[in-house]
């Protein structure tokens, strides 16, 4: 006779997903909407009968609505005519004595003196695959391979390029990050193009983008939506070892027509990602120069350069040459760095002295002045560096005992002293600065505690406070708050940290399975100190604990956010997916103390490089983790990303990358396996799962295999259906029941933030 579990189990993980646990969290977000040059800003509350729109004003330390909101309401109903029980709009456009806003299909102007509504045209919505300038009056897109230039006031449009090709274009991404299956599924032709608009409108900055003799990879799109023949797609994407590397030419275009200005220097290197993708090319302030950040492809020196817009000279101004790999940050695209003084000086991060520390470089001569912070932490972000006082204000973790990820907001002078944070709590703290910095917003959670948001000045003194988190919703729910600890690494030495979450309804008395929920970076960790976290990786864990396991998330030896020494484990190691052995050792030290968790039941899961470590926990400890799954792995670095394989496991070497291929052990599986992964997945491409499926079989092992047509990296319209096939099988192998029949997890609706994150 089978078991089946309860539908309401079912029902109540699925109110802790991403999309679903937001709406209850009252009070958790804030996202400011600055006015004017960002002495004040609106942003849009929660309510207990819906929301609403605070005013913000610094300076006076106020924090009041917008507008009467029922008047309001009784306007628009009155002049369009429709019901109007709550506001129709999120978002709105303040001005004196006025609001501006869309609601029924309309622009709308409502004056705040007699509340009278009327309908103001259409508000132009700007194009998602254009660039506009700061002024509003160009914007450049891409027609095919070329740029164009468009005239905002009078609609001309005129072609800046004309040669470009589907291997030579401009302003694009290079092919292997692309995510063009994504962006067909949202009805976009391309991402819009990378460029840099100088500061006056003038001119912008961009790339002209040379992938001629870089192997294609190819994709088999089986059921395409016309329901045709199967559809071949081929692009561009390097992989670790091959000769030849995307590489881009800087070209700065100007408004008025004149000739593009070319770089005099080498191309740059772009094996994956461009530079303007993560702004490393910029302009000076006052337009008269860009900057921007290259490595060769070994990656041991970094260095920066100005540009002269006008003649193409390059100048370098500062070199920096580390091993294993010269960064600024340890996190993919990172840029910790800031000019001052017209660029003459350089604030500069450094791990040199083991520490992710700034120094204070003189341009001119390309020499350090000296090292402005120092200590056993690491600077995260600059934040505002003011010239006349020659202060830095950063972000910096390590500075909390009980938690070396929590983020401070901190400062020093550039001379080298007056170290002092600025925030003291403990908690972690998550930081916007308006346009004008002359505060900061700040909201400060951890893991258990909720976010309280507020306005600080510079000093750390709180000006006013915004919201404080309701989390009643969300307890009444069901969710726990997670339980943080501190274990030892399989060392034995090092500690390592992370985070347990506990079923629903948990009882000490019974025993629960397990389940390690892994990322082995090196780019970003499992890990995140906030509150919030990372939605769409924490928000299942707390899910999956929600149907009766424990889960646990944690950061083994090799991922970042700690000193030099601990990242730099994973270097030419990228077979230990993140120190694994670390993963085992904490597990059993924590079962220690906790007899509810049940180590013969032990399973595993994650995607992209989770999936990758979920296979090689299976292979490498398969008396350990019983039951896995590992959707979309990148499961054999040979044949995935050149950035990403000579990045974080060093330049191609045969016998080190045979070594962290998960086909080469697949012969070790012993426990129970479902592999997932998207047809179109255009990113880690199936043919990395194929593999270690043709090594499965040739080894003689049951696993189970579900490969999704039509869907690309992010699952985006299979989402629900992936979630629950996952849920399932951990469920079924480590619970011992069967999932609730014939349940179906709502479909998810895409992010609305998914294009801001490609872009």
């Amino acid at each position: 006779m089978k078991t089946f579990l309860d539908p309401a189990v079912y029902r109540g993980a699925e109110n802790l997903l991403a999309h679903r646990r937001a709406a209850l969290v009252r009070g958790g977000t804030v996202t400011p909407r600055w006015i004017g040059g960002g002495d004040r800003f609106w942003y849009r509350a929660d309510g207990p009968d819906g929301h609403w729109f605070a005013l913000v004003d610094p300076a006076r330390g106020t924090r009041e609505p917008a507008f009467d909101h029922g008047r309001l309401a009784a306007a628009l109903a009155a002049a369009s005519g429709a019901p109007v029980e709550t506001l129709p709009f999120d978002t709105i456009d303040p001005t004196e004595g006025e609001v501006g806003f869309d609601a029924f299909g309309a622009r709308w102007r409502c004056s705040l003196d007699i509340y009278r509504c009327e309908k103001a045209g259409t508000r132009e919505r700007p194009d998602p695959l254009e660039v506009r300038s700061p002024d509003g009056k160009w914007a450049v897109f891409r027609r095919g391979h070329d740029l164009w230039l468009r005239s905002a006031g009078t609609g001309e449009e005129r072609p800046l390029t004309t040669d470009g090709d589907s291997a030579v274009t401009y302003g694009a991404q290079p092919d292997s990050l692309t995510y063009g299956v994504l962006m067909r599924k949202l009805g976009l032709s391309s991402l819009p193009p990378l460029v840099a608009w100088s500061p006056d409108s003038t001119r912008f900055v961009t790339h002209r983008l040379d992938q001629r003799g870089v192997p294609l990879s190819h994709l088999v799109e089986s059921a395409p939506a016309d329901g045709g023949r199967p559809v071949l797609h081929s692009y561009h994407y390097a992989m670790p070892g091959d000769e030849v590397v995307p590489h881009g030419e800087l070209l700065v275009f100007g408004v008025s027509g004149d000739l593009a200005v070319r770089a005099r220097t080498e191309p740059l290197l772009m094996p994956m990602l461009s530079p303007l993708l993560f702004k490393r090319v910029w302009w000076s302030p006052d337009a008269g120069a860009v900057y921007y950040l290259d490595q060769p492809r070994d990656l041991k020196t970094l260095g920066l350069h100005r540009l002269d817009p006008r003649t193409g000279e390059v100048r370098r101004l500062v070199e920096e040459r580390a091993e294993p790999r010269a960064e600024l940050g340890q996190g993919m695209g990172q840029t910790i760095l800031h000019l001052l003084a017209g660029g003459r000086e350089v604030l500069w991060y450094s791990q040199r002295d083991g520490w992710g520390h700034l120094y204070l470089y003189d341009t001119e001569t390309g020499g350090t002045i000296r090292q402005v912070t120092s200590g056993a932490w690491a600077v995260q972000r600059i934040l505002r560096v003011d010239e006349d006082e020659r202060v830095v204000y950063f972000l910096a973790s390590g500075l909390v005992a009980t938690d070396p990820y929590r983020r401070q907001v901190c400062r020093a002078r550039l001379d080298g002293t007056g170290f002092a944070r600025l925030t003291d709590d403990d908690l972690d703290h998550e930081v916007t600065v308006p346009p004008g910095e002359a505060y900061f917003v700040d909201s400060a959670s951890a893991k258990a505690t909720a976010p309280v948001t507020t306005v600080r000045a510079w000093d750390g003194t709180v000006l006013v406070e915004l919201e404080r988190a309701d989390v009643t919703a969300l307890l009444e729910a069901g969710w726990r708050p997670p339980e943080q600890f501190t274990v030892k690494a399989a060392d034995g030495v090092t500690d390592v940290y992370g985070v347990l979450h506990l079923p629903r309804d948990f009882d000490p008395a019974r025993r629960y399975p397990v389940i390690d929920s892994p990322y082995p970076g090196p780019h970003h960790g499992r890990l995140h100190p906030s509150f919030e976290g990372r939605p769409h990786l924490d928000r299942e864990a707390e899910a999956i604990a929600a149907l009766g396991f424990v889960v646990v998330t944690l950061d083994g030896r090799g991922t970042p956010g700690r000193d030099k020494a601990f990242h730099d484990h994973s270097y030419g190691r990228y077979d230990t997916a993140g120190f694994l052995e670390d993963h085992v050792a904490a597990l059993r030290e924590l079962a220690r103390t906790r007899p509810w968790m049940d180590l013969d039941r032990v399973g595993v899961y994650g995607a992209s490089g989770g999936g990758y470590a979920t296979v090689r926990a299976m292979c490498l400890y398969p008396e350990f983790y019983k039951v896995g799954v590992a959707t979309c792995g990148n499961h054999d670095q040979r044949f995935y990303q050149l950035a990403w394989g000579e990045t974080y496991d060093g330049p191609y070497d045969a016998e080190r990358y045979a070594r962290s291929s998960n086909v080469e052990i697949a012969d070790r599986l012993e426990g129970r396996l479902l592999l997932i992964h998207g047809e179109m997945d255009d990113n880690v491409h199936p043919h990395l799962t194929m593999r270690l499926v043709n090594r499965l079989i040739a080894a003689d092992k049951d696993f189970d295999l579900l490969i999704v047509p039509g869907a690309e990296h992010l699952f985006v319209g299979y989402e629900s259906y992936v979630i629950r096939r996952r849920w399932d099988f951990l469920v079924r192998h480590l619970l011992g029941v069967e999932p609730p029949p014939g349940y179906r997890i709502a479909p998810i609706s895409p992010d609305p933030s998914i294009m801001s994150g490609l872009a």
